[in-house]
């Protein structure tokens, strides 16, 4: 049993903001749904105070925004873009269509095809995560989606150039400046001036989660996405400045963000514990950080790293780092996690920013099911059969005769006996 020597909060009483999210939630999608513009630019005007002529950007004014940005950070974008892009072209390459013969004559297949259409979220807020439209437009577009809108809010009344700069680069077919419900409702119910969309990607706030899980169904989705995680499995020969570091790396996304750590080491735990708390009195997001790893920090000792491995695989983390004299051990030992980021010389900032791999990833234990997005979450696997024996044809709709009467299922029958008849000249009392 591991013993933890730092502990969680006792989880607090949900706001009263939460038990209306939802509600809040359907009355914009409801409102979008029946007058379309009109309440996309209501609610833009009521939540971000943002109501331009239009929320569409031109290609002029995209080259303007983009004329502003500084020349590095257009450098940076085109270099964190490659590597994403030739991850995401190698994934693609791993998929193939198939066709097999399984007997003489009857031939089964599946393809994969791009999905038409997709949204892009990329998130404001706190921050500007410009990151986000690398993980969402440029992956959907190496799968081969034709149309790719994204759409990102203002942030404190302004445009924000370099995230728009990601999104053109990254291939977006058009860019609206709209965030929250109403850009999740206006992509995923279409209104006069936004093209409807099949699937919508990105991250978000409670806000914009809770308008996913409402469209799903009417419109694909990626995850169904809760507040960023990390969790650090440690040895004796960890150091526990960088343990500190990485947790609190993660920590400042937000104020309700697990950071965990596993170690086999008491003295490395405890060590960690104070280097944070030293840390957290020179880190500018501090306010942040120290909000999260007060409430939902967790230091746990085990007796070694199998307990160690098995410990993190209950987490099913998004984001785990690995500091062990064999990290990559943890291939091998470990099946659910978001994310393995192997090694000191790795860290979860990598993959939130430029290694290549894609930061939206499973949280809330949906590791336990699924990863996160990559190009095959922008593909749809359709199957294809065909029958060009004659014989075959025959032998299958004798086949289908007995096991679709064996459920009651006489139409079915009927057409599994018409190729019998087709096949052989068999006579059957409902042939006329």
């Amino acid at each position: 049993m591991p013993n933890y020597i730092k502990s969680a909060a006792p989880k607090p009483h949900a706001r009263p903001l939460s038990t209306s999210v939802p509600a809040i939630v359907k009355g914009v999608i409801d409102d979008i749904r029946s007058n379309g513009d009109a309440a996309v630019r209501q609610y833009s005007e009521k939540f971000d105070k943002w109501s331009p002529v239009s929320f569409k950007l031109s290609e002029e004014e995209i080259k303007d925004i983009i004329s502003r940005v500084p020349e590095q950070t257009i450098k940076d974008i085109k270099e964190v873009q490659e590597n994403v892009r030739k991850f995401a072209i190698a994934q693609r390459k791993s998929i193939s269509d198939i066709e097999i013969e399984i007997q003489p004559g009857v031939h089964l297949g599946h393809k994969n095809l791009p999905i038409s259409s997709v949204g892009a979220y990329i998130p404001g807020g706190r921050y500007p995560l410009l990151a986000s439209a690398h993980m969402t437009i440029l992956t959907a577009k190496t799968a081969g989606v034709s149309y790719v809108v994204g759409c990102t809010p203002p942030i404190l009344g302004e445009i924000p150039s370099s995230t728009v700069a990601a999104m053109y680069l990254a291939g977006a077919d058009e860019i609206f400046i709209l965030g929250g419900v109403q850009a999740v409702a206006a992509m995923a119910i279409g209104t006069e001036t936004m093209r409807k969309v099949d699937f919508i990607a990105g991250p978000g706030n409670a806000f914009v989660a809770e308008a996913k899980k409402q469209m799903f169904g009417d419109i694909g989705i990626d995850l169904f996405a809760g507040p960023t995680e990390v969790l650090i499995v440690a040895d004796e020969a960890a150091d526990p400045f960088t343990i500190a570091t990485d947790l609190l790396s993660q920590a400042e996304h937000g104020p309700d963000t697990p950071a965990v750590l596993i170690t086999t080491s008491e003295d490395i735990g405890r060590k960690t514990i104070e280097i944070v708390d030293t840390l957290l009195t020179r880190l500018p997001t501090a306010e942040l950080a120290g909000e999260s790893w007060r409430t939902f920090g967790e230091v746990a000792i085990v007796g070694d790293l199998t307990e160690a491995y098995a410990l993190a695989d209950e987490y099913s983390s998004e984001h785990v780092q690995i500091l062990t004299k064999r990290p990559r051990e943890a291939l091998e030992k470990m099946r659910n996690y978001g994310a393995l980021f192997l090694g000191e010389k790795t860290c979860v900032s990598f993959g939130d920013k430029v290694i290549g791999t894609n930061h939206v990833l499973p949280t809330r234990k949906a590791a336990r099911y699924t990863g996160g997005l990559w190009v095959g979450k922008f593909l749809k696997t359709v199957t294809y059969q065909e029958v060009t024996s004659q014989e075959a044809s025959g032998r299958l709709g004798k086949l289908c005769g007995r096991a679709a009467r064996a459920e009651n299922f006489e139409g079915h029958a009927r057409s599994g006996d018409l190729r019998d008849h087709l096949a052989t000249g068999s006579e059957y009392e409902w042939i006329k």
